[in-house]
């Protein structure tokens, strides 16, 4: 895991705690793979496009590997 933080996601009108962790594979591939899991939603789904445009428009390069963002509930 290369990186884990605390978060919140709603449900309905009631917020819940969630842990963010993102992991990437290290091995290059011939485009970004991003995959998010957990928390099965379709604003999350739709999240992936979102991210990768903020990495991009933040100035860094996306690499071209396989990254995985997991939302779970804390533990």
């Amino acid at each position: 895991m290369l990186f884990k933080a605390l978060s919140a996601a709603v449900y309905g009108i009631d917020a819940h705690i969630i842990d963010v962790e993102v992991d990437y594979s290290g091995i290059r591939t011939k485009e970004d793979c991003f995959h998010t899991v957990g928390l099965p939603d379709a604003a999350v789904r739709e999240s992936r496009d979102r991210v990768r445009s903020a990495i991009k428009n933040s100035g860094f390069d996306l690499p071209p590997t396989d990254i995985r963002s997991t939302l779970l509930p804390p533990t």
